[in-house]
Order: C-alpha cells, then structure tokens, then sequence
C-alpha cells in the first residue's frame, strides 16, 4: 500500500522528487494535485450538449403546469377541474384527491404534494394539468376553478406569535415547528464576571437561490414503477422523501439527475414539483415534464430562512470572551421542509469559533402563512454571522482593540474543542485573520483614515460535512478499469456545477497514475451508482473524495498484482505512470518495461477465469450525531475563513458602495485552485447580494412583483475589488488534506458591510438588506422613528 497522500500506483520503484517546500510529515502531493485541471464538463457545457432538467425529451411526453393559491391562508371549498379538462391537448388534471393523502418533509412532515381542505401561503399548490404544450397547459390550469374561504393568516414572526394567533398547522400550538434551548457552561455567573457585555437585536430576511435553471422534472411510470429524471442536488434522498409522498415503496422510485445549472440548497428536494409531475405522469398514462416559471421559482420554492437574533456577549477588560447569550426566532414559512436543521446550525455552529467560556441559546422555529423556507448556501451561517459578527464588532469598539487583534485573542486552534463539542482538527484560522488584514491593508488603512470610508471583519465556521440524516455521514464508490485503458468511478454524488465531478476524477486519476482524461465520472442513478447523501454541507470533497481515493487504491492494488503475474516481478517493483505501468529493466537488460494499463486489464479479463478488476472504497465522516439539543462534533473537519472589507458611504444619499473585499479560506489542501477560487468568489457575490440588493416589496403575503425586475441579484458592477488567498493549512483525514470550501465564504459578508458601514458614519444596520434609505435616515434623522421598506419578510 501507498503512505499516505501518494497514490499506491507509484509506491514503489518509481522515482519521486523531493518536495522541500513542504513540512516533513506531509507525503509528497502527486503532481495533478493542486493542479489547474481542465473541468471534465467544460465543452458540454460551452457547447450547448450538456441536457439539463428542461432539455429531457421522452416519447410522447406531455408537459405540465400547476395551480396556486392566491391567498395566504384559506379554506379550499370546492375545485372545479371541469372546463380545464374539456380543454383539447389536455390529457390529465390531478387534484389532492388523486394523491396518497401522504404527509411528507425531511424532518416535520406537514406538507401534501396538493393541498387538502386549506392553503397555506400564495403560492400553494392545488391542482395540476398535463398537455400537449407547455401553453396548453398553463391555459387549462388558469380554467380550473377554485372556491375559498379565506382565512385570518399570520404575515409575520409577531403575528405569529402573538396570543390567540391564528394557527397555520392545527397541530403546532403556537405556531411553534421547532424549539430547544441550553445552557453550557453557566452564561450568568460568566456574565457576572464580564467587564464589558454588548448586546443588540439583527435581522435577516429571505434570500432566494436564483439559480440559473429553474427547478424541473420529467416523470414517466413503466407499470407500478416511476423514473424521475431531476436537477436535485441529493438523489437518494430526494427519492426516499418522492417515495413518501406517492404512498410508494422506495423500490417503486427511481432518480436520475440531469445536469443542475446551480443549486445553493435550493434544489434539495424539498418542494412539491417532482412529486406533482409524478402525479400528472400516472394519470396521464403518458411522460410529463414540469418546470418552474422564474415567479413560480419565487413564490414557492424554499428561499433563505429569515432570522431574528437577540444578541449578547460578555468580554473581560482586556478582550477575552467570556459569556454568549442569544434568544434566535426562525420565520419558518408554511411548511418545514429543512429549516429545522437549519435551525440548529444556526444556534450552535458559530460557537466553535472562539474560546467560549459558555454559552447559552433558546431557539424557535415559527410557523407563518408565508412562503416555505429551507436549506441555502451556508445553511444558517450567514444569519447567525450577520447577527454575532456584529456584536463582536460593537465588542472590539467598545473594548478599543481592533477587530482583527481581539478575533486573534479569542481564536480557536487545532485541538480546541467547543461547548458542543465540536473537535477542531487542522485549524488556521489564526492565519486567515493575518492574510485576510494584510490583504486589505488593514493597519496602513486605519492609521491614514479616509473620511466616510470604514473597515470591518468577520470570521466564520463550516463543516465538511455533517451527521444530519441518520447516524450516517458517508459515502461509498466504485472504480472500475476498463480494457481501453480508462477508469470509470461510479459514484452517486453528482455534479451541480461546483466542478465536483473534476476533482473526483483528480483524485482517481493521482490513486491510478492515469491521465485526467482517461477519468469518467458516472452521473447519479439511484438503480446504478453508490448510495450516496449528495452536494450539501460542503461534504462532497472531504466525503466523496475519500471514498473515490480508497476505491482507486482499491482499483490500483488489483491492477498492480494482475501486471505481476503477467510480468512474472513482484508488484512492489510496478508503478503506474500517465497510463503505462512500468517495471525497471530485467538484469542484463537496460530496456524498461512499460505496458499500457488497458492491455494489462484485458490480459486480466481475457483468461481462464478472468477477473474484472473494480475497486471498492467507503468512508463515513468521522464524526458524532447530534443530541436535540445540537451537542455532538457534528463533522470531522471544519473549515474557516476571515473576510475584511472597505466601504465607502455618500452621506447626501445613503448609497454605499463596497470597495475592497478580502477572504482567506482555510480548506486544507487545495485540489484545483480555479475551482476553488471560482467558489470563493461566487459565496462572495452572493453574500453582497445578501448584504444589499436582493430584496421583494411584499403586499398580502407575497412579493408585488416576483421576478428579476424587482429581485436585484448583483452584477459585475456592484462587486469589489476582491483578493481571494488560500491557507497553508493541511487536513490530515481529507484527501490530499483537502476539507471543504463551497459555502464558506458567503457566510460573513452581510456582517462586515454593516460593520464597515458604522466604521464609516456611525450608522449601525440592524434589519437586512442594508439600504441606502436606511443609512440615509440613520444618519440624517437618527433619533426618529424606524422607517422599514416593507421588504423583510
């Protein structure tokens, strides 16, 4: 076998060049690590080949269109489906009555795929049409004709919780979804002993995923069994909670993904789309294909949870921590779906950023009649960063250290362990806080200010991957080495733009000394790829990428014992090398032996009893489940970051613009630097869209206007000037040392634009998004009443 980080295919007999630039207990990284690698997907998609959710074509497929509620909360009194139906091209209208009456969602279930007796926010599904064009069917479900009751609805957490509240579901009492709290390490006695203590209320607001495709589905049913072909991020999953809502057994579902043109959480299988198209396809008799509108993808996807944080921290006189308290409401929306794991993400993941003495939270998950929410790209981070990166903002004034000096003070190390007991392995984020300062020129900055200009930071915390889904974190692949001299790696991860499958074939191409292109990476089935949990809580690298690593050894210790017996040498003399297995001369020979990889593998299979050679690789994350109350080392690496950002305020408007931005991330070893980097820089733009222009004018519980005209995603014109660095920082359980780096640079982005906001003109945003009407009156008008633009919900 190979020492660790060098692939086994070159672990013996092949010449190795020293790597002085690298600490003695770390292995000599093969060359196609950390390497600019080609995307393996880079000409479909330049060409226009690569088929994605709308691009699925089926032989008489009929295509579908749902009708919603209008209103936020009623009463479903009768539907008529007569005049739709008479409709010609219409071949099928489904309604709640033609469903498993089925109860389904992640964690709570609540949700039927179409409603039964009550709608419960605009944009509720009720009913659903098949046609032979996607114009027909829209036409037939505007005919379809629905009586309601409307019903007092709650449009927000106090109405919610107000006494005597209307009840969203009958079977939550006081719209609660979802409560824990703890106290762990005695909060009041540390607070007690704070000479400084800060506190304040933020508020965060949906944000929508805004993906590039829509979310979409074809469905097609062969007897009792259906084959869903989806751009979801999670197969197997998605396909257990499909399986649920059809009344079906799991073996009657089968998930195939398509190409997905971006995900961010959004495309986890928890709204009713594939689940309808499913419906429509059974009683058509016939393929359906289903896909959002952009303001269908508004009015009843699962955007970003809005959270409400009450905040206070506890500091000696000279900057340690002491004490954290937070009081956390989650607007969870009409139905459940994720945020309950959210949830607990946002209670506890920050806390393993600093040395806590202790800390104490009560979280609620609310019921509204507003929108469903769910999993988003930082997964609850970025709330809780906008919330607490500030109040250590407000810290670090009061306490008269600069940001980056006091976060030096209180930072986690490898080895530290927080009062959940996250187990931090490989941890540089001491080393992220210097680069990210040094980047802006944070100490040059502040001792030649620049009037109306400010500077903040904020860290932050993820997991490579998280016990959420079972005490079960894993992944597993197959390699097999094919008679042409390929491998393929069947693995059911999938792809959802990141570059996943590229690094995958990286790793399997560095375990079998093959060409990168020589790599096929399998798309998810779940009839023919590994089990897999898929693209969520940045796991796919550290999980997957293990796992593919171990089958590709796997793969390659057959394939180095096949070319022995056909080579009569032992295998510890073999190496593999660009496709070519080699041996070194016989004696008396000065002729090296090399033989392709695909004649040895045909040797193999073509013989008496002839072997495929496949290799098998498993991991499971080194890592604990969770208790209810979030206590547990949730992942077994954690990745960091720190981001500094200047801003520049115009005081006659209130118009902020964001100047510099710098991250430095610490993801372990860095398996290909452009995909990385091109991570970091999308979590970037997507946090400023966070931070200040995405935002709705709502009226009667949904937005005016759901589409791009009002939903202001950001453009090459709002962002930075960005510098983007990478750690030296090593993982010793990833691959390669690799941890994950998808999510983590979106998450304190809002936090340090409102802080550099306050640096600049002493103007403190406490309610996503950061407007220039909010910092106009903050400045102009600070002592008068709250103005709201009526867009958080």
């Amino acid at each position: 076998m190979s020492t660790a980080h060098v692939p086994a295919a070159r672990t013996a007999g092949a010449p190795q060049a020293p790597a002085p630039e690298l600490p003695p207990d770390r292995a000599v990284l093969p060359a196609v690590i950390g390497t600019a690698v080609q995307r393996v997907d880079a000409v479909e998609k330049v060409t226009g080949r690569a088929a994605y959710a709308a691009d699925v074509r089926l032989p008489r497929m009929l295509h579908g269109a749902v009708v919603r509620s209008p209103h936020a909360h009623a009463r479903i009194v009768s539907v008529d489906t007569s005049l739709a139906e008479r409709l010609p091209g219409v071949h099928a209208v489904v309604t709640g009555a033609d469903t498993a009456r089925i109860k389904w969602g992640a964690f709570r279930p609540d949700l039927y795929p179409l409603a039964l007796e009550k709608v419960r926010y605009v944009g509720d599904e009720i009913a659903a049409v098949a046609a032979v064009d996607v114009e027909t069917a829209r036409r037939a479900a505007e005919l379809v004709r629905v009586e309601y009751e409307v019903l007092p609805a709650v449009l927000s957490l106090d109405e919610a919780l107000a006494e005597g509240a209307p009840l969203v579901h009958d079977d939550a009492a006081g719209n609660l979804a979802h409560e824990f709290s703890f106290d762990r390490g005695g909060a009041d006695a540390w607070f007690d002993r704070s000479d400084v203590i800060v506190e304040g209320v933020w508020q965060s607001t949906r944000q929508w995923h805004s993906s590039i495709e829509t979310i979409g589905c074809t469905a097609e049913w062969s007897q009792d069994r259906v084959t869903l072909w989806v751009n979801t991020q999670t197969p197997f999953l998605a396909r257990q909670r499909y399986a649920t809502a059809l009344g079906m057994p799991l073996r009657a579902v089968r998930v195939v993904q398509t190409e997905v043109g971006g995900g961010f959480g959004g495309k986890s299988g928890d709204d009713n789309t594939s689940v309808i198209c499913a419906i429509l396809a059974r009683k058509a008799g016939r393929p359906v294909q289903l896909v959002n509108t952009r303001e269908e993808e508004f009015l009843a996807s699962r955007p970003r949870i809005p959270m409400r944080y009450h905040v206070r921290l506890g500091f000696t006189s000279d900057g340690l921590v002491t004490a954290k308290d937070i009081d956390m409401i989650a607007d969870n929306g009409a139905y459940t779906g994720k945020a309950q794991a959210v949830l607990g993400a946002a209670t506890v993941r920050h806390d393993a950023l600093f040395n806590y003495r202790a800390v104490r939270a009560r979280s609620r998950l609310v019921y509204t009649n507003l929108v469903p929410t769910g999993a988003f790209r930082g997964f609850g981070n970025p709330s809780a960063d906008w919330a607490v990166g500030q109040a250590w903002d407000l810290a670090a004034t009061r306490l008269g250290i600069e940001p980056p000096d006091l976060f030096l003070l209180n930072a986690v190390e490898a080895g530290s362990v927080s009062p959940h007991n996250h187990r931090i392995g490989s941890c540089e984020l001491k080393q992220c806080i210097r680069r990210a300062a040094k980047a802006i020129g944070w100490y040059e900055k502040r001792a030649a200010p620049t009037p109306n200009r400010g500077l903040a930071m904020g860290v932050s915390v993820h997991v490579s991957g998280r016990r959420s889904f079972g005490d079960y974190d894993g992944s597993s692949a197959m390699v097999r080495l094919a008679e042409d001299g390929r491998a393929v790696v069947i693995v059911g991860e999938g792809e959802i733009g990141t570059g996943a499958r590229t690094t995958l074939a990286q790793i399997a191409a560095a375990e079998l000394g093959l060409p990168v292109a020589d790599i096929t990476v399998t798309r998810p089935d779940t009839d023919l790829t590994t089990h897999a949990l898929g693209a969520l809580a940045s796991r796919v690298t550290y999980v997957a990428g293990n796992a593919v690593k171990r089958a590709a050894e796997h793969a390659c210790e057959q394939l180095l014992a096949a070319a022995a017996r056909q080579l009569d040498r032992p295998a510890s003399e073999l190496w593999v090398e660009d496709g070519v297995v080699h041996a070194p001369p016989a004696a008396g020979d000065d002729t090296p032996v090399q033989v392709p990889v695909g004649v040895v593998v045909r040797a193999e299979l073509y013989r008496p009893d002839g072997q495929p050679i496949v290799g098998m690789g498993a991991f499971d994350n080194p890592s604990e489940f969770p208790d209810q109350s979030r206590f547990g080392n949730e992942s077994g690496a954690y990745n960091f970051v720190a981001e500094a950002a200047e801003v520049e305020v115009d005081p006659a408007t209130g118009a902020v613009t964001v100047l510099e931005l710098a991250a430095a991330v610490d993801c372990g070893t860095v398996l290909n630097p452009p995909l990385a980097q091109g991570q970091v820089e999308g979590a970037i733009a997507q946090g400023l869209g966070m931070a200040i222009t995405e935002r709705f004018a709502w009226a009667d519980g949904a937005p005016t206007r759901p589409s791009f005209t009002d939903y202001k995603l950001p453009t090459a014109g709002v962002m930075p000037k960005l510098h983007v660095e990478f750690a030296d920082s090593y993982e010793p359980t990833g691959p390669y040392g690799a941890k994950g780096v998808g999510e983590i640079a979106l998450d304190p982005v809002p936090s340090i634009v409102a802080s550099a906001v306050a640096d600049a003109v002493g103007v403190r945003v406490h309610e996503l998004p950061i407007t220039a009407e909010k910092i106009y009156w903050g400045i102009h008008d600070p002592d008068g009443r709250a103005r709201e633009e009526g867009e958080s919900r």
